[in-house]
């Protein structure tokens, strides 16, 4: 979406600039074939552009709010253009250093303990479908989730009985649920932890409210909770991708 803003704004500035140089070239070549002083001898135009045209020529003022204006919407367009790829440069970096920080006997200790704190590694999440593979974070605070995706810290660690909910980001700081509306029921989700790892298979996918956060609550079987903003570009709902546990569940 912010990709589609950005490049709509460059076109009407584009637009602007290159209906401006036209009519400009043809006053221009047709003041140079009368050969008479411009201002003296040019009718006011009758249709809508041409008297925005005139407008631009006789009113200095106007000709500078209107650059003014065009250079603020390059601006904005270049910022929306360039906020993800920003973004996912930043995860890029962050994912490299919970990679180390995974497999780290420091964490493993601190796993065991319960004692992992906002923003450490927590599990890699496998979605071979739709080519995810990505280190979550323990948290879901705006901080925590420039990693790309966090553990609902209210929610079991991964691989544990109840439900274990993980939100993600789907446009920028990597987009790692980006396709999560690919996953089909039956599909496979690896987590894999410090201490091992686990297998769940995707059971339904669902659209709701950002106020149904029951999505999250308790289950009575190992179960795995996937949310992410819908539409793509907007926070309006959310995505969610459900699945159960195959095997048992372990604790830490």
């Amino acid at each position: 979406m912010l990709t589609i803003v950005a490049a709509v704004l460059a076109t009407l500035v584009l637009l602007a600039v290159v209906v401006v140089i036209a009519r400009s070239r043809k006053r221009n070549d047709m003041h140079s074939v009368l050969n008479a002083p411009a201002e003296a001898i040019r009718p006011v135009p009758t249709d809508p552009l041409g008297k925005v045209i005139h407008a631009l020529r006789s009113r200095r003022w106007l000709r500078w709010s209107l650059s003014g204006a065009s250079l603020g919407m390059v601006v904005v367009a270049i910022g929306l253009l360039g906020y993800p790829f920003y973004t996912n440069l930043y995860q890029a970096r962050v994912q490299q250093r919970l990679d180390r920080e995974l497999v780290s006997p420091e964490l493993e200790q601190a796993y065991r303990a319960g004692a992992v704190e906002t923003g450490d590694a927590l599990t890699r999440i496998k979605m071979d479908t739709i080519g995810v593979d990505v280190v979550v974070v323990e948290g879901t605070t705006m901080s925590a989730l420039r990693a790309g995706a966090g553990h609902y810290p209210q929610t079991p660690l991964p691989c544990e009985p109840g439900n274990v909910a993980i939100a993600g980001h789907r446009t920028t700081y990597g987009k790692p649920f980006h396709n999560l509306d690919l996953l089909k029921p039956g599909d496979p989700i690896v987590l894999e932890t410090p201490i091992g790892s686990c297998t769940y298979k995707v059971t339904r996918t669902m659209i709701v409210l950002p106020t149904d956060t029951y999505v999250v609550d308790p289950t009575p079987t190992p179960t795995l909770t996937l949310t992410t903003c819908h539409p793509k570009g907007s926070a309006r709902q959310r995505l969610v991708v459900q699945a159960e546990l195959q095997g048992e569940a372990v604790a830490a």
